[in-house]
């Protein structure tokens, strides 16, 4: 029994040694860096802006649904490599590519619709 809970014991020890350098290290970073806050470096800002009104702002929709379309196209990145693999394969050729076929008119499909529907037309 000691055996397979020495196997633990020395996880347990590269994970102390690993947050023991980053600890150390985030420390150091402390301790070097110059200090100096002023009134324009403790003010809120995104992207290099100067915060200017009200807190509370209105964000168009197009935004999110850019998102939406790069998370489906980034999906199909990942069911495409794996593809690439597969597709070398011996008897599995013919398959995976009417299978790759279908997948790619449905993502087709998809980019027609939002086409259609003048989603992708930046104004």
């Amino acid at each position: 029994m000691s055996g397979y809970f020495s196997s633990y014991g020395v996880v347990l020890a590269l994970f102390v040694i690993g947050v023991a350098i980053v600890a150390g290290a985030l420390s150091v970073n402390r301790l070097l860096r110059p200090h100096r806050p002023t009134p324009e470096k403790l003010l809120t800002y995104e992207c290099g802006v100067d915060p200017v009104g009200a807190d509370w702002a209105q964000s168009q929709i197009r935004y999110y649904v850019f998102t939406y379309l790069y998370v489906v196209f980034a999906v199909d990145a990942v069911f495409l490599f794996p593809w690439a693999t597969v597709f070398a394969a011996p008897g599995f050729g013919m398959t995976t590519l009417v299978e790759m076929f279908v997948f790619l008119g449905f993502i087709a499909l998809g980019i027609l619709y939002a086409w259609r529907k003048r989603v992708l037309a930046w104004t």
